[in-house]
This record gives C-alpha cells, structure tokens and sequence, in this order.
C-alpha cells in the first residue's frame, strides 16, 4: 500500500469534512491508502506550545510523513484569501525537503472551505498551489467530466475542492455536492499516483 498525506488545518470542521472526504475517495483506489495528518494553531504567544499529541482527531504531521508519501492533499480555511497562519507555518519550514527534491514528481491536490460565497476560494486554493509548485508537485485538479462541477449550488471548484459555509447553516456540515466533488478529487489523486509508480490502480 502507498500512503497519500491528507494535511489540512480546521477550526470549526468544515476543512476537516471535506480531508475525510477526499481520504474515503483516496482508500477507494486500490493500493492507496489515506494517512491523515493535522497542524497545531499558531498561537500569538511566543512561549505557547502544543501538546506532542492533540487531544482529538488525526496526529499532527511529520516532514517523514512528506518524505514517505506518494502524493500530498492540502487543505485549509480561508484567512483573507489565503491560507491559515498555522498551515502556511508548516509548509514554510519544509526548506529540507524542498533542497532535496522529496515532493518533486508526486501529485498534490488543494482544498479550502469559506463562510461566504465569494469569500476567496479559488484565491486560496490557487495560493496553497504556490509552495507545492516551488517543490515540483504536479498539481491534480477536479475536471469538468465530474457532472456535479457545473450542477453545484453550493461548494466545488475546478481549482479543487472546497465548502461553501452559510451564515444560516451551522453545524449542517459539507452538502452532498462538494462532499461528491472531494471524493471524486480524492480518487483522481490516488489514481495519478498509481499511474505515476507505474501501478495500475
């Protein structure tokens, strides 16, 4: 089996809806399997620090878990049309892995979620694409063959998967649209990489 790192930053779960998603469409492929990964929150607080282990959900991520991975999903919250503070924080200390060519030639995909339509999803996901791109990953996104693509009300994008939460639905959690549209990436993802290990998937 090879592993795909599913990393993502969440605040409220929307991010973290949409990294499950695209780990159940990434175990879908055969061979493949997700290995899903958080980051602490950078805090403002210079002597704050983090347990070694959080209290719920996936451990936070190793630069082994970049190293050892097949390809890479990264998602994050939108902060002003970019990505969060503590992702961005993760991604700017991988100068090791990016001087020795660790990511170069595997996959990555990129997925966001927003509290507002136009609230910078495509600004966001085209901007966590900058840092993959500087370490030589071919970047996978969902093609317009996904008939939910151009159906969708609420989140989805060519650039990636993505939410789309209203002011009015707290707690309703991703719609069956975007969660469709980030299996399908998740999937496209794991095949790639297959495709790319000379697998047949």
């Amino acid at each position: 089996m090879k592993d795909i790192l599913v990393l993502y930053y969440s605040r409220y779960g929307a991010t973290r809806e949409l990294a499950l998603a695209i780990a159940h469409g990434i175990d879908s492929v055969a061979g493949m399997q997700a290995r899903v990964r958080t980051v602490p929150p950078v805090s403002t607080v210079c002597e704050a620090t983090q347990p070694e282990i959080p209290a719920e959900g996936p451990p936070y991520v190793e630069l082994r878990d970049l190293e050892e991975c097949a390809g890479l999903a990264l998602g994050s919250p939108t902060r002003f049309g970019n990505m969060a503070a503590s992702l961005k924080y993760f991604l700017d200390g991988t100068t090791p892995q990016w001087l020795s060519g660790a990511l170069a030639g595997k996959p990555a995909c990129v997925f966001t979620s927003t509290g507002s339509m136009h609230g910078g999803q495509e600004t966001t996901l085209l901007s966590m694409m900058l840092p993959l791109m500087h370490h030589g990953m071919l970047i996978v996104g969902i093609p317009y063959t996904e008939s939910v693509l151009t159906t969708t009300q609420t989140g989805g994008t060519p650039y990636g998967a993505s939410h789309f939460a209203r002011a009015d639905s707290a707690g309703q959690g991703i719609s069956a649209d975007e969660k469709t549209l980030a299996i399908a990436l998740g999937a496209r993802l794991a095949r790639t990489a297959a495709a790319l290990s000379g697998e047949r998937p």
